[in-house]
């Protein structure tokens, strides 16, 4: 399997709770972990998120209210999200899921601390349009 660290345990339910906007996901060795969509959008693995290195990560703003429109899988190793807003490049594969539910608390935490450190919102309204598209996101000033 493309990418899956052999230790990494299997999903064995994935469910989209659409009205309270969390991804539940439970694994092969017990574990279960409740993914609101927002986090799953805020820690999209795409590049376009992610950037193409360390310090190259694009701050998220204003995902409060981010739903997931459709949810394909990737072969058997990972699901793409399609979002509201548009977003549909982020392939989270199995190992990628489990480590967010392992460190969600420490992440959104983190998140809410570069939002705040930004003056950014997670509410739409208070978040300027998005730049003209064009170009890798990463090298816009």
């Amino acid at each position: 399997m493309a990418g899956l660290d052999k230790d990494t345990p299997l999903p064995t339910a994935i469910t989209l709770h659409r009205k309270s906007r969390v991804l539940e996901i439970a694994f092969d060795d017990d574990s279960r972990f409740e993914l609101p969509f927002e986090f799953l959008r805020v820690y999209s693995p795409s590049a376009e998120v992610r950037g193409h290195g360390a310090g190259q990560e694009t701050l998220q703003l204003g995902k409060r209210d981010v739903d997931i429109l459709n949810l394909e899988p990737v072969g058997n190793y990972a699901i793409k999200p399609t979002f509201s807003d548009g977003h549909d490049s982020g392939l989270y594969s199995w190992d990628y899921l489990y480590m967010l539910g392992r460190n969600q608390t420490e992440m959104w935490q983190d998140y809410l601390d570069r939002l705040a450190q930004a003056g950014g919102s997670r509410d739409p309204a208070l978040t300027p349009p998005p730049a003209p598209k064009g170009g890798c996101a990463s090298h816009r000033h």
